[in-house]
């Protein structure tokens, strides 16, 4: 099942089920007139929409076109944790920004702006270059309610949706707040989603172990940047979800991302962020070269599948100005 959400005027948008080819598109009704609003109850809602996909797949409902206004499926959650469970992605970060190895059995985690998530073709304001503007591609999941101290195998039960997102960063921000050891506020912004939802078994082989195991495919002005793999996770889904109700339940609703897709082959498949590259043209050349993000670039990312196929839509935007 495809799931997005339309610009109606509301906070939320209008909930649609989209077809397998991503072609056409059927709301979901008043009963379930948001994202959010269906996972308020998604045991009676996920049914539902699970019969409004054979209307839509029969022919119902209208085509999307280049002009359809696709928001982020979920405008707003109630809670956005981010991982960081790529350990090519870890080491990398370490030698571009000079630090020490974090020393931590746990996996890395942090809490996000979740008030706002940018849709996929919205320009993205930031207001000076000189923060150092950066994308990071990733992967996330939308959790139904999670009890406090559930275990991996009861979180993976929990995972209803699959989501497609770039976590943006201001690097001039992030090592002055990482050494507060308070989190990050002013280097992580609200983050952005590609259109479309899906249930993992729309994935088919692309969901194994917890894992969107698809190409993340980016390209920057037009130029591939990098087509990292998802299997990579040191840990699944499951064992990250269950880590974030170590000591709490998890609202439904809650998102939860993988942090910066990376592979140990990223002299091949190159990188999900410009830190990472960065940080090759350190080890290689002993500087870097590749600077961050200028205002009036693009960004385009596309989870990719073995057949060609892009179940999660793309993300297409510009970087501008702060008005």
């Amino acid at each position: 099942m495809r799931l997005a959400t339309l610009a109606n005027g509301t906070p939320d948008g209008e909930l649609v089920v989209v077809s397998a080819d991503g072609k056409r598109f059927l709301a979901a009704g008043e009963r379930w007139p948001n994202l959010l609003a269906a996972f308020t109850d998604w045991q009676k809602a996920e049914p539902a929409l699970r019969a409004t996909v054979d209307e839509v797949e029969q022919g119902a409902g209208g085509k999307i076109t280049a002009q359809t206004a696709f928001r982020a499926p979920m405008p707003r959650a109630w809670q956005w944790l981010d991982g960081s469970v790529f350990s090519t992605h870890a080491r990398l970060m370490e030698v571009a920004f000079n630090t020490d190895p974090i020393e931590n059995q746990r996996p890395l985690m942090y809490q996000g702006q979740s008030d706002r998530f940018y849709g996929p073709t919205e320009d993205v304001p930031f207001g000076s270059e000189a923060d150092g503007i950066d994308f990071e591609g990733e992967f996330g999941v939308i959790v139904d309610h999670v009890p406090m101290g559930c275990t991996p195998a009861e979180a993976m039960e929990r995972i209803r949706l699959l989501v497609q997102i770039n976590d943006w960063s201001l690097r001039a921000y992030a090592v002055p707040e990482m050494k507060t050891g308070f989190g990050f506020i002013l280097a992580k912004p609200a983050c952005s989603v590609a259109p479309f939802a899906v249930t993992p078994d729309e994935l088919h082989d692309g969901w194994r172990d917890g894992r969107v195991c698809l190409d993340l495919q980016i390209d920057w002005n037009g130029k591939r940047f990098g087509s990292a793999n998802g299997r990579e996770m040191d840990v699944g889904f499951h064992e990250l979800v269950a880590q974030a109700a170590t000591t709490r339940d998890l609202v439904a609703g809650t998102i939860i991302g993988s942090g910066t897709v990376a592979n140990a082959g990223y002299a091949e498949v190159g990188s999900s962020c410009i830190s990472e590259r960065r940080a090759i043209e350190i080890i290689a050349d002993g500087k870097p070269t590749t600077g961050f993000m200028s205002f009036g670039d693009h960004i385009r990312m596309a989870g990719v599948d073995a057949a060609g196929g892009k179940p999660f839509g793309a993300i297409d935007q510009q970087v501008v100005c702060r008005p």
